[in-house]
């Protein structure tokens, strides 16, 4: 076996790994720019609600919901570690989610 035959694999996965990074690297920017223009508003329409006296926020119910939704992030980070351990994809769909992110 020759040196092109395991260079072939390699530099396709570095390939698609980098194209498939920066997609998804630009379009959760993306998204991630609308949901916090619409979660501002929200918040803003909520703030404007109480202090018109409409509506009555509990705060301490709405710290306790957002601290129960934090360790569920945490999670998700410590299910997505094992499947990314295919080092030539795993390296170079980081590097195109940054740049994904950059450019987004």
């Amino acid at each position: 076996m020759g040196f092109e035959e395991y260079l072939s694999p390699v530099v396709y996965q570095i390939g698609v790994g980098g194209i498939g990074g920066f997609l998804v690297g630009y379009a959760i920017k993306k998204i991630v720019k609308i949901l916090v223009i619409i979660l501002g508003i929200f918040i803003l329409a909520i703030l404007y609600l109480g202090y018109s006296g409409i509506i009555s926020v509990n705060y301490d119910k709405l710290e306790e919901a957002i601290s129960k939704a934090l360790p569920a992030v945490a999670e998700t980070s410590n299910l997505l570690i094992p499947i990314i351990t295919n080092l030539p994809f795993a390296g170079s769909f980081g590097l195109g989610f940054l740049i994904g992110l950059k450019k987004g």
